[in-house]
């Protein structure tokens, strides 16, 4: 095995340990809600998040990965390198939060990964200024939208449920949260693990192993879902406490609400090819569904711990990859 095979092959490893990060981290947002309405289990939620993220490989193609692959820094500047400073920067910024119990965005911590470093291997001339902008104006539609959709939906279910007896609510709110739950993991699944994807294949292009067009082998795609299934299958029982307990206190009814808001969300976004946030689309769901209650059950200071997080991911994780480059440039 000749050395640039083993370096890219090495890399392939880190981006899929990415993605298990980013499954550990991210299986908070898959199943704080239907824990917390104690509908499920924490251990048979995330068996049931982590089966639909890996089913997830199967549906909405690959509009992200290409984004994420081609749509942020210019992938004739790319080489090992730059993918391992990259890498590093999310993987450092995921772990950190992980330890804080903060539920940032995995996704934006590898767009900043790339940003720094690019940034440290050419100048600001290696970045796509229009695929920032694009992920910098859904890092705030994301939760907004969240918000907006879990509303007057959570409206209208409590216009349905007005003469249900409670136990009746939450039985069959139960059941159907079941179903929410499902397909907020499948929005995960497809959202997130084609991050790992967009890097895993830039790589495998700008080494030459996928001749001359960018595209997304079928065997990244299983890799990079099993690999983010078996991350959620890990927990993240931090984060699940800060999402699922800490925001607002959920019940079946407004758990279902908040993961269909959701799930709505990932799934247009996923499709137009936007690397939206999964964490801040349920985060703003969740508040969403609190709110209709009364503004007090939303926990203002904790959401805005979490909002400020949010913020600082993308400059954080550019800083700790452009640091990084430097750090190993002499090896």
């Amino acid at each position: 095995m000749d050395s640039k095979l083993a370096v890219v092959i090495f890399l392939v490893g880190v981006a899929l340990l990415f993605d298990f990060l980013n499954g550990m981290h991210d299986a908070a947002n898959s199943i704080a809600t239907v824990v917390s309405t104690r509908v499920l289990s924490p251990l048979q939620a995330v068996a049931w998040a982590a089966f639909f993220n890996f089913v997830a490989a199967f549906f909405f193609g690959v509009n992200v990965a290409h984004t994420i692959g081609t749509g942020i820094i210019h992938t004739d500047i790319v080489n090992e390198h730059v993918i391992f400073a990259a890498l590093i920067g999310a993987i450092v910024w995921n772990a950190l939060t992980i330890y804080l119990g903060l539920p940032v965005s995995s996704s934006h911590a590898l767009v900043g990964g790339l940003v720094g470093a690019g940034l440290a291997y050419g100048g600001p001339s290696t970045i796509i200024v229009g695929g920032i902008r694009k992920v910098a104006i859904f890092m705030g539609l994301a939760p907004l939208i969240g918000f907006f959709v879990a509303l007057p939906l959570m409206v209208g279910v409590l216009w349905l449920i007005r003469g249900m007896a409670p136990h009746t609510v939450g039985r069959v709110f139960g059941r159907l949260q079941l179903v929410s739950a499902a397909a907020f993991s499948l929005g995960h699944g497809t959202n997130d693990a084609q991050k790992t994807m967009g890097i895993i294949s830039v790589l495998l292009f700008s080494t030459g192993y996928l001749g001359d067009s960018f595209y997304v082998p079928i065997w990244v795609i299983l890799a990079a879902h099993a690999s983010i299934a078996t991350g959620t299958l890990m927990g993240g029982w931090r984060i699940v406490r800060t999402l699922g307990m800490r925001v607002t206190e959920l019940r079946p009814h407004q758990g279902f609400c908040a993961e269909t808001a959701a799930a709505v969300t990932l799934f247009a976004t996923a499709h137009a090819g936007i690397p939206a946030s999964t964490t801040h689309t349920i985060t703003g769901a969740i508040i969403g569904v609190g709110s209709t209650r009364r503004l007090s059950a939303v926990r203002w200071g904790v959401a805005g711990n979490i909002v400020t997080a949010w913020i600082l991911t993308i400059p954080g994780a550019a800083v700790v990859s452009f640091l990084t480059f430097y750090a190993t440039s002499p090896l």
